[in-house]
């Protein structure tokens, strides 16, 4: 019952803070997403670098590595331990699985992508559980074994609302 007052408590202040304008999760919710496919940009680069030996592919992986660590620190302003990478690394795997999870569905294997779904938004969740200081990264083992009666993803879909303009 006491993680129940602290969830709501928690969702009070979040709200408080949106509506003042001091933060705002719809554009930071599009931003992570161009997060992941700046990822995935510097991925493709360098694959295809590797396999056409044009070095320029390289420099073009560097241009989006630029463009992804200026937007990935609007989001992550201060540096606890490795939260910056553990952000970036949720991010590229969430990404991964919603790609995976979309060429299952499109091969009609929709349970298959359904857990695939299902385990790609657990890590954006979690990325949202750092990104807004819910819990610490020591907690993201724990906080994913758990079964509670607030999940991260409870948390993500009732904050984080890109309708809500």
């Amino acid at each position: 019952m006491d993680n129940q007052k602290n969830l709501e408590a928690l969702i009070k202040k979040i709200e408080a803070l949106k509506k003042s304008g001091q933060i705002d999760l719809s554009t930071e919710e599009d931003l992570s997403i161009a997060v992941m496919n700046l990822i995935s940009l510097e991925e493709h680069f360098f694959f295809t670098g590797a396999k056409t030996g044009k070095p320029e592919y390289f420099d073009l992986l560097n241009d989006a590595r630029a463009i992804r660590k200026v937007l990935l620190g609007k989001m992550i302003d201060k540096h606890e331990g490795e939260t910056w990478c553990i952000s970036k690394h949720l991010l590229a795997t969430a990404m991964r699985l919603i790609e995976v999870g979309t060429k299952l569905h499109s091969e009609n294997k929709k349970t298959e992508a359904q857990e695939v779904f299902s385990q790609a938004y657990k890590i954006y969740s979690m990325f949202w559980g750092l990104r807004l200081k819910l819990i610490d990264v020591s907690g993201f083992k724990k906080a994913a074994a758990e079964e509670k009666p607030w999940t991260l993803q409870d948390i993500v879909n009732k904050l984080v609302d890109c309708c809500d303009e």
